[in-house]
């Protein structure tokens, strides 16, 4: 789908909605809808699906480059440039201050554009499927490096330059890896901690490539697990199968949720998941949709989200799994392919 496309989409939104135009300050929106991915720039989309992008000099080369059919303003003051009598704002951006010196008068909406970002094109999957192939690969090829002594922070840092160097522009987020009694927190920090023989070992981690965010996590054992970790490890893991069988156009954000929510909770242990089953992912690490208990709304086709349930045990560690997946009809399509059966190192 063309950015054009994408505009005229919203488009017929606004008018759907009875709004003149839409000021779109919030830079992801501003990509996603003209491929500028900038510190200072806005867009005004009107009914009509006419387009004016405004960015200052340090961006406006780039900005020519994009897409001829929008009109182009070089300015540093890109919201206040830009609005039109009648326009309508992004109010979940916009700060009060911000919404007072454009006049304070403007219509409200909010997450037009991200209702559209849900649903990705074919461009969007592909970027998305590369980045999370880069994420696999960069887990293969340091998990058989990972031995007792090395400490959470250098494993951390060997999964970002592998990213990087097979290709990614960056990591998506911050990485992730908690061992031992650190795995009982769901984002935990990597410190100077020393793994050792008996722990398990949580990486969170992900590419960014073309934009878009990978996310993927694995738990290990390093040394035989005891009793207590394979338990767990397998409640996890039967939870997030569950959990990804869910996933299909139409189902509930909620029902998704409970497919694997209720089977820890029935083994004992649902006080300790207390984060949501997962979240959507694309020009964001986490983006609508959300799945959770009393989270409302459906799937739809080819929206990714992430399923990764997750059993924490203070003072001992933790077990959390994590896919990133395209929801397909009548099944959904894993982009993150890296084997979810316990590796012991």
């Amino acid at each position: 789908m063309s950015f054009a496309e994408r505009r005229a989409r919203l488009a017929a939104l606004l008018a759907e909605g009875g709004h003149a135009s839409l000021l779109v300050t919030r830079p992801v929106n501003v990509r996603y809808l003209t491929g500028l991915a900038s510190s200072n720039a806005a867009v005004i989309v009107r009914a009509d699906a006419t387009a004016t992008l405004a960015t200052d000099s340090r961006y406006i080369e780039t900005a020519r480059g994009l897409d001829g059919d929008v009109r182009l303003k070089e300015t540093r003051d890109v919201a206040g440039d830009l609005l039109e009598p009648g326009a309508a704002v992004e109010a979940h951006h916009l700060t009060v201050s911000e919404y007072r010196r454009l006049g304070g008068g403007a219509p409200l909406t909010e997450g037009l554009v991200e209702d559209l970002r849900r649903v990705k094109d074919d461009a969007e999957i592909a970027a998305l499927a590369r980045a999370c192939a880069l994420t696999d690969e960069a887990f293969s090829l340091v998990v058989g490096q990972i031995r007792a002594g090395m400490t959470e922070r250098e494993i951390a840092r060997m999964l970002e330059l592998r990213m990087t160097e097979l290709g990614a522009d960056r990591p998506a987020f911050e990485t992730i890896v908690a061992s031992g009694p650190n795995g009982a927190v769901p984002h935990h920090s990597p410190g100077d901690r020393p793994v050792v023989e008996g722990d398990l070992i949580t990486m969170d981690f992900g590419a960014l490539y073309a934009g878009y965010h990978a996310d993927m996590t694995r738990t290990v054992a390093l040394g035989e697990p005891s009793a207590w970790q394979r338990e767990i490890y397998t409640l996890v893991h039967d939870a997030q199968a569950a959990g990804r069988a869910a996933v299909r156009p139409g189902a509930t954000a909620a029902g998704i949720d409970a497919a694997a929510r209720d089977m820890i909770a029935a083994a004992g242990y649902g006080d300790r998941f207390g984060h949501g089953l997962g979240h959507g992912v694309g020009l964001e690490i986490h983006e609508e949709p959300f799945l959770g208990p009393g989270r409302t709304g459906r799937l739809e086709d080819r929206v990714p989200i992430t399923v990764e349930p997750g059993v924490y045990l203070q003072g001992l560690g933790g077990v959390r799994i994590e896919d990133t997946l395209v929801t397909r009809d009548p099944l959904p399509e894993l982009l993150t392919l890296t084997t979810r059966e316990l590796l012991v190192l």
